[in-house]
């Protein structure tokens, strides 16, 4: 059993929003969803089945509201990061798993 350490150096704020991971190895996006987030990274919840491992960049797209991709003029905000924690948790219980990603 791995021991996990806090690592969060900002304030996290809860949101749950969708998104869609995309992961190279797999050539493919992954739709998931937010849970919280800060500055600094994003805890989010994707299929089981995402063949994902700890230290795995992704992009991360975030999709904006028609009014809000009016204002910032783009429908998405794009992330970067890396993988640095893989819950699995509740696994059995809902069929999730939890990644928390860092942002480069």
């Amino acid at each position: 059993m791995e021991t996990s350490v806090e690592q969060r150096r900002e304030r996290r704020t809860d949101l749950s929003w969708p998104v869609s991971v995309w992961l190279p190895e797999a050539s493919r996006f992954f739709s998931g969803r937010s849970a919280n987030i800060s500055k600094t990274g994003v805890f989010i919840t994707v299929p089981m089945t995402t063949p994902i491992r700890r230290g795995s960049v992704v992009e991360l797209n975030f999709p904006r509201t028609d009014s809000l991709a009016a204002q910032k003029g783009q429908f998405a905000r794009i992330k970067k990061g890396r993988v640095v924690r893989v819950d699995r948790q509740s696994t059995l219980n809902d069929a999730q798993i939890g990644l928390g990603i860092a942002f480069e």
